[in-house]
């Protein structure tokens, strides 16, 4: 079995961001050669996600609403995490929300996404640098 690892970086100016990341795990993917297996991609970040759906604006927008309704940033008094002088309470919950990973199986050589299927990087708490990781198994 071989074992392949990457790390995505992204440094989104704004608080939140979907960043589809489907073509970078593909290229890495590419670079590890293995053709049968599983690709593993989660966010190193306790305020960031990955997850999968339709790369369709009206639906990032309806995401953005959404969460925006179950945990609003402001007001930040609003949250006890906020006491220790971060303001990102509703980021942390977001990211419970839309999850830390996503696991993909890996035939052919290629991704075994669905037809609209995509993987994105959730931002919740940008503006400073984050990291993705990359690992594939397999032969």
């Amino acid at each position: 079995m071989e074992s392949y690892r990457k790390e995505l970086w992204f440094n989104t100016p704004t608080r939140r961001a979907f960043i589809n990341i489907t073509p970078e795990v593909e290229e890495g993917l590419a670079e590890s050669g293995i053709a049968e297996g599983l690709a593993l991609i989660n966010a190193m970040h306790i305020t960031a996600s990955v997850f999968i759906n339709d790369d369709e604006a009206g639906l990032h927008e309806d995401y953005e609403n959404w969460l925006e309704k179950l945990a609003p940033h402001e007001p930040v008094s609003g949250y006890r995490h906020n006491l220790t002088g971060e303001d990102n309470g509703d980021a942390h919950l977001k990211r419970q929300v839309m999850g830390r990973e996503v696991v993909v199986a890996v035939t052919g050589g290629r991704l075994d996404l669905g037809t609209w299927e995509r993987i994105f990087y959730g931002e919740f708490d940008g503006r400073r640098r984050k990291r993705v990781l990359v690992k594939i198994i397999g032969e």
